[in-house]
């Protein structure tokens, strides 16, 4: 049996490759949209991809699902959950397809599937018992994408807080002690193969071990350690949980709706500066820079949004720009293929043009009019705030904010920012901190675009903190 687990860190996200080496078929679980570095993989290894599938209808990011079904290889998809999540862009299509529903068995040359129903995170998620028929006739693991990870669980709240469901959070978390209460029941040297890892938004607490078993997430798993009731568990779950990126409702959707078809990764062409603020005038387009954050509050072109090319990055672009919007970059020329990949993962297809910092630096000594923010401290930002002459909003998630923060600042995590920036006043200028200055530095340049007055506060806060 062939067995490779792939990692997209940006998205701390795992898919996984799985081939009969006696027969060259293989499987591929929970891939993006890029789906050309599967096919090399299995390529490399001797395998085709005959079938393609996933746990459940992803928030995080575009499945690849329609890709290989374009490509001709046959779709399984989750049948379970009610009418509102199921695949609707497979059920009566002219693709191969199959529906899958908790109990049902299919194979891959010698390689058995058995699929489990596990809701809680999503209605419909299924996860996968991986026999290796050629050795055996019982499970040697699962692959349980968003419903077990390595120390936590898949959230529960997502329905409601992303995808808008009101009044769904509770009763998914019931669901969910549910499954856990079946993944109790299974034996405990069954290996674990998670949907993501540490740094994803689809958990609170993921540990950065690829891989478990069930009987170390028994013992270990501070989620499932919390099920010795179901409030117990419902209680603990919902507290804490981050506010999810501003994108994942749009993923929601896309995916249970059908995500547009790739086809060829965009190659945007390089432009001059001129060219680029002259397109985004008459298109009404976003430049996105993805120098750093020093770098760009130097100097950058007006109206431009910032997103380091960093693990935020998927993060902060989705949040900040919507799907329609024309995209130009800046950024060095060797990484664009590395952005674009991270833009089209996420849905943000539309990329026209970029230029690179060298370009920009050429403009500015040419005498083009680049834009600066003002930075301060909580020095300046205390100063400012006790003589009436500024806003303080802070970006921080609320659990964080919760924990300690400046009297008389406003809360608004920085990736839920674009849909409330309404709440944020106009009349005084603003001045926007987090924990580091981070995503401080990004909520800045999104409120200059909406032509805010930003003071741009670049400090620690955990050290003003304790000075007070």
């Amino acid at each position: 049996m062939f067995f490779q687990q792939i990692f997209e860190e940006k998205l701390a996200q795992y898919a996984y490759l799985i081939g009969c080496q006696a027969t060259g078929e293989a499987i591929i679980v929970d891939p993006m949209r890029d789906i050309d570095r599967y096919k090399a993989i299995a390529q490399k290894n001797n395998l085709q991809i005959v079938a393609a599938t996933e746990t459940h209808i992803h928030a995080d990011y575009l499945s690849g699902l329609r890709e290989f079904a374009e490509h001709g290889v046959k779709v399984l998809v989750s049948d379970e959950g009610d009418n509102d999540w199921k695949y609707e862009w497979v059920i009566g299509s002219d693709y191969e397809y199959q529906l899958l529903k908790d109990g049902d068995q299919f194979a891959i040359g010698n390689i058995k599937f058995t699929v489990k129903h596990t809701p809680g995170h999503t209605p419909e998620h299924i996860s996968f018992l991986v026999t290796d028929g050629a050795a055996t006739d019982e499970p040697m693991g699962i692959l349980s994408g968003d419903f077990i990870f390595v120390g936590d669980v898949g959230r529960p709240d997502l329905l409601e807080t992303a995808a808008g469901q009101e009044g769904a959070m509770q009763e998914s978390a019931k669901v969910m002690y549910d499954s856990i209460q079946k993944f109790k029941e299974m034996p405990d040297y069954w290996q674990v193969w998670p949907g993501h890892g540490a740094g994803s938004a689809c958990g609170k607490a993921l540990g950065a071990i690829p891989e478990s078993t069930v009987g170390y997430e028994h013992r270990f798993n501070s989620s499932i350690l919390a099920a010795v009731s179901e409030q117990d568990f419902v209680d603990y779950i919902l507290d804490g949980q981050p506010e999810p990126p501003l994108y994942f409702a749009r993923m929601k959707r896309d995916n249970k709706k059908g995500p547009k078809v790739l086809g060829a990764i965009p190659q945007p062409e390089n432009i001059t500066i001129e060219q680029m603020i002259g397109k985004v005038r008459i298109s009404g387009g976003v430049i996105l820079d993805t120098r750093d954050r020093y770098a760009f509050m130097e100097g950058h072109i007006e109206g431009s949004l910032l997103s380091p090319l960093n693990k935020a990055f998927n993060t902060v672009a989705g949040s900040y720009i919507r799907a329609e919007e024309q995209i130009f970059l800046i950024s060095e020329e060797e990484k664009i293929e590395e952005a674009v990949l991270d833009l089209i993962r996420i849905g943000l297809d539309n990329i026209a043009g970029f230029a690179t910092p060298d370009q920009l630096r050429g403009f500015d000594e040419k005498g083009g009019e680049l834009f600066s923010t003002e930075t301060i401290d909580f020095k300046e930002t205390e100063e400012y705030l006790n003589a009436g002459e500024a806003y303080l909003l802070d970006v921080r998630k609320q659990s964080e904010f919760e924990e300690g923060h400046i009297p008389g600042a406003l809360n608004i995590a920085h990736t839920r920012l674009l849909d409330r920036i309404e709440e944020v006043p106009k009349d005084k200028p603003v001045m926007v901190s987090c924990q580091s200055g981070a995503r401080s530095a990004v909520a800045s340049a999104m409120l200059e675009r909406a032509d805010y007055a930003v003071k741009y506060v670049d400090d620690l806060i955990e050290e003003w903190l304790k000075k007070r």
